[in-house]
């Protein structure tokens, strides 16, 4: 009673405690709910988009074997539509996104074959321009370019008026540069008369103000060609002139010198040089520097170098009244030999008892004091550093290497009076005074 007042005090309904008896029968007339059934669980493959690719390449082999063996007796456009799961793979062979297999034939043009067969023929040499010497009136040219590519015959302005060889033309002919720009000639010089080793060739000649090149001062071109009727023999390299049953042959491929037909002299003058030096002899700024320089004597037709002669004659030689003095220093003696490599004999002491000799080099040479309890193995340890730096042990004079000059060069250069002295210090260290 007192439970369900509060209760009803506090706003709660009551509920009375279920007895033991009570959920004996509601357990009764429950019914038991079944527990649902779940399925194993299977995990998932890890990365299952590369199982994707080798199930693609699957049908695709499918595919190519069944495409290999396809004839088509019906309409392209019919057979792709009764094949629509295989339009993709058609589509990626006809973009060459896929390749047929790694065996594939593929055709080469011919020029890739002969590459790589190294079928290919030798590279013959192409001159397409070379010098030849020719004469125009009394002036020999030795480098006139013969060039194949020129359609003209080119002769500078400077040149022309040189050789004065004939009248410039006017003409109204304009030039094309290689580099595309126009250039107008001064004129044009006809029935140039241009002789080459024998032959003589008529030749038009433009006539163009530029810079006079002194390697090729002309330029024939092809107009010269056709009229000296020119043949050019590339197997053999020769290059033939020719009127009527004369012709004229040069190699191209070499060099091209002719001789000239007028044979040249040379002379060089020594006569100023030779001038100078009998006016010197013959004139000298002193007398004395005749009989010191030229070795004048007293027969000498001056009689002030005579003079000057007979007071060198009659002087007394100078002979020094110092003398430097010299020490013999003798012959160094031969230095001793290191003992690595002609070991001496020395004489041994007796040790005590906690030390004992043992030997770096064979036949008892280059003995070492060591420890007399050391095993084997620490023995074997110790001679092997020993024998790697011996050349550091001094078993005679010999093996002493020395001292650099440079460490003792301060004692040197001293004074032979010098006695080292102290200076007191007169004053104290700032630092000492705190102590």
């Amino acid at each position: 009673k007192e439970a369900k007042k509060s209760a009803a005090e506090r706003g709660h309904a009551f509920s009375p405690p279920i007895t033991t008896t009570e959920k004996s029968q509601e357990e009764e007339n429950s019914i038991p709910i079944p527990s649902p059934q779940l399925k194993p669980y299977v995990p998932q493959i890890p990365f299952p988009q590369r199982l994707r690719k080798n199930k693609v390449d699957g049908q695709f082999a499918k595919f190519l074997e069944m495409f290999r063996k396809l004839h088509i007796n019906i309409p392209f456009a019919e057979a792709l539509e009764q094949m629509p799961s295989y339009a993709k793979f058609m589509k990626d062979i006809l973009s060459k996104k896929r390749k047929f297999g790694e065996h594939e034939k593929i055709q080469l043009t011919e020029e890739c074959s002969a590459i790589l067969q190294r079928k290919l023929p030798p590279k013959q040499k192409d001159r397409g321009s070379f010098k030849i010497p020719c004469t125009i009136g009394n002036n020999f040219f030795e480098r006139a370019l013969c060039d194949l590519g020129s359609s003209i015959n080119l002769l500078p302005l400077s040149v022309a008026k040189k050789i004065g060889i004939g009248e410039i033309k006017p003409t109204t002919v304009s030039l094309q540069m290689a580099d595309r720009s126009i250039t107008y000639p001064d004129g044009i010089i006809e029935d140039v008369l241009v002789k080459v080793d024998t032959l003589i060739f008529p030749a038009d000649f433009l006539v163009l103000d530029m810079e006079e090149d002194h390697d090729t001062q002309l330029i024939l071109g092809r107009p010269f060609l056709i009229t000296s009727r020119t043949l050019i023999d590339v197997e053999e390299g020769l290059l033939t002139l020719r009127v009527g049953n004369e012709k004229a042959t040069f190699k191209v491929f070499e060099a091209i010198k002719f001789p000239r037909e007028a044979e040249d002299c040379f002379r060089m003058e020594l006569v100023d040089e030779i001038a100078s030096d009998t006016f010197e002899k013959e004139n000298p700024r002193h007398p004395l520097e005749s009989t010191l320089v030229h070795a004048a004597t007293s027969q000498d037709d001056n009689p002030m170098v005579a003079e000057y002669a007979l007071y060198l004659d009659a002087s007394q030689p100078y002979h020094p009244t110092r003398r430097n003095q010299f020490e013999p220093l003798g012959v160094a003696p031969p230095t001793a030999a290191p003992s690595v490599i002609a070991a001496p004999t020395l004489t041994l002491k007796p040790l005590l008892t906690h030390l004992r000799y043992t030997y770096l080099g064979t036949s008892e040479t280059l003995p070492v004091i060591i420890a007399a309890n050391l095993s084997e193995t620490e023995e074997e340890k110790v001679l092997r550093v020993l024998r790697k730096y011996k050349t550091a042990i001094g078993w005679t004079i010999g093996d002493i290497k020395g001292i650099s000059p440079s460490m003792c060069m301060h004692r040197i250069l001293m004074e032979e009076e010098h006695k080292p002295s102290v200076e007191h210090q007169r004053r104290l260290n700032p630092n000492m005074k705190e102590v």
